[in-house]
């Protein structure tokens, strides 16, 4: 069992860095609008027990609330 928790320690790891790496071209906006979606996400996963539909609709409104923010930084 320590095996398996520990290639899946090395694919959650690995996993992290090419996501990461995949944001170096994005704007800040687009940034915003992202982690907003992941932060909503596991809040409305949280909130609803693990259901589907809470995570979804929590990265939804997450995602709008960080392009918002991305967009109001913007302007200043």
């Amino acid at each position: 069992m320590k095996k398996i928790q520990k290639h899946a320690a090395r694919a959650v790891a690995a996993a992290l860095v090419v996501s990461l790496s995949a944001c170096a071209g994005m704007s800040a906006r687009e940034r915003n609008m992202i982690g907003g979606a992941a932060i909503g996400g596991v809040a409305g996963s949280v909130l609803t027990n693990g259901s589907a539909l809470g995570t979804v609709g929590g990265a939804a409104v997450g995602g709008v609330i960080g392009n918002e923010i991305g967009k109001n930084k913007q302007r200043r």
